[in-house]
Order: C-alpha cells, then structure tokens, then sequence
C-alpha cells in the first residue's frame, strides 16, 4: 500500500530576472515526490488574488490536490526575491507577512495528518506565530516526522529549531545548518561525529546532511554512509535539495539500503541543478549518470 504523505508549509512565488516560478520547499518536495508515484497533500494558505489563483492552478497542472489549500483575505500569496547571480549559491529575500504565516488550524486537515504515515515539514513556515502554533498542534498526531530544516536568516530562532527538531522523527539539512546548530549547543568535531550527536541527542530515527560540492552524508542505526555528489554544469541550485529529499524518501519508504538511497537522491539532486526552477519536468527513471552532463563543477544540495 502507497503511503500517505503531507507536505506542510510555505507555497510561493520565487522571482527571478527570467520571471516568476512557483516555489516553496514542501510544495517543491510534493511535487517531486508525486513524480515519484506517491499522492502527496499540500498544507499551506495563499492569497485571495492573482498569484494565489495562478499557484492552485500549477498545483492542479501538477496533479496536486489543492483541497488542503486555505485562501485568506487579509494577506497577500508569498513572494521570494530569488538572487541567482552565483548558480552555486542562491541568496533569497523573503516577504513577509505573507498568507503562508497565516495557516489557520482545521479540524479536517488535524484528521487528515493523523490518517497520513508522513508529514514534513520545515522551519521557515514556523516564523510567524500563527503558522507556528498551527504546525505545533498537527506535529502530535503525525507518526513519521520529517523536518526539512531550512535556515534563512533572519527568519528563524535557536529556540524555535531546537523545538521543531525535538519533534522530529528524521532530519534533513545543510553542512552549513547542522554547523551552524551544533554550534549552538557546543558540539565540535567532523560531521559524522555531528551527526551522530545530533541523532542521539534528538532520538531520531535518521539524520540526512547535503553537502555542497561533497555530495551528501545519512547516518542511521545502521551507520554512517556517504556519496561523493556527481559532476554537472549547474544551470541553478533552486530545488535541488526538494529534489534530493523526495528521492531519499521514496527509497527508504521502499526499504531499499540506505546507501541506494543516498546514491540516487544525489543523482536526481544534481540532475535538477542542470535545469532551470525547482520542479522541471522529468521521468525519475530515466535519470542516470549517462544523463548528466559532464563538467569540472559539482551540483550544489543547499536546501
């Protein structure tokens, strides 16, 4: 039986010097995975306006169910700045308020959650107090918790990451997010030594790390695994990580060996690096090494 999967947080419109794309890790990473085979739903509010209206119609163009979708009045769908100036390294500039820090708690969709097998969910909805109870209050029913960190200054707190990781069932980051958190609660040492304290520490079932130009790095019960990254001309790195982590999910929902696991969502996350925007259309099997094109620079996994 497939698995039931929410996806919970921020939808939004990335601009670009080319023009606008939709955006937003959770809906980046359901999409991802509905090209993966799964029916993801998408937990999130836009604007009562034209972006909104454009964002639910992507959705229905993507096979998404949009019912799980609020519409407020008040605020504005979100909108990100997006500086792609530097392929390698995309800075954001992120609006706000937005109708995404205003998702309002349901008892349908708390029903929903608790039916489901997966939620995930990120730290970047959690800026605003109202989004932030609302997930506070849907992470207590889910039973496997996947929390997407994803730090982007100043948007964030210490306190609020460390709360949102005690929650967590698996965590997925950045090299630069688990420094940045180990750092917080004075832990030193190589990043299989970080990890491994972030593990223990948290009781998670799995830590997932992206690792810019090195590829990427899981740590489980099992052990440590690690894959070197592929070689690739990078058009951009938006959505790569969304990418990268929709691919982990799907095999290691599959039970296949962690370090397949690792393998592949390295190769999706770099093929997607080669393209433009964070969901490009693509046949996930027919992603191979032979398809990527050879280069003297890495794919970058930041998010």
């Amino acid at each position: 039986m497939q698995q039931k999967i929410v996806c919970f947080g921020e939808i939004l419109w990335d601009i670009l010097p080319s023009g606008k794309q939709p955006g937003g890790a959770p809906m980046n990473v359901a999409i991802h995975l509905r090209r993966n085979g799964f029916d993801p739903a998408v937990v999130s509010r836009v604007g009562d306006d034209d972006l909104g209206k454009e964002l639910i119609y992507f959705l229905e163009e993507q096979h998404i169910n949009t019912e799980w979708l609020q519409t407020g009045q008040t605020h504005l769908t979100g909108v990100v700045k997006a500086n792609i100036s530097d392929r390698n390294e995309v800075t954001y500039k992120i609006v706000e308020p937005v109708a995404w820090d205003y998702i309002q708690y349901e008892d349908r969709i708390a029903d929903l959650i608790s039916k489901s097998d997966v939620f995930i969910y990120g730290s970047l909805v959690a800026r605003n107090i109202t989004s932030q109870e609302t997930l506070r209050q849907y992470l207590p029913l889910a039973k496997l918790k996947i929390f997407d960190v994803n730090l982007r200054p100043p948007h964030y707190t210490t306190e609020r990451v460390l709360t949102l990781l005690g929650f967590a069932n698996i965590v997925k980051m950045n090299h630069q997010e688990l420094a940045e958190v180990c750092e917080w609660v004075g832990i030193e040492g190589g990043i299989a030594q970080q990890m491994q304290f972030i593990k223990d520490h948290f009781s998670l079932e799995l830590v997932i790390v992206t690792r810019g130009d090195q590829g990427a790095a899981a740590l489980n019960e099992t052990g440590y695994f690690e894959h070197e990254g592929f070689q690739v001309e990078v058009e951009d790195t938006i959505g790569s990580g969304d990418a990268f982590l929709a691919t982990f999910l799907t095999n290691y929902l599959q039970k296949k060996p962690l370090k397949l696991a690792l393998e592949r969502a390295c190769l999706v996350g770099a093929f997607l690096a080669t393209q433009r925007g964070a969901t490009p259309a693509y046949q996930p099997q027919e992603i191979t090494v032979a398809s990527l094109t050879p280069s003297n620079k890495n794919s970058i996994l930041h998010s």
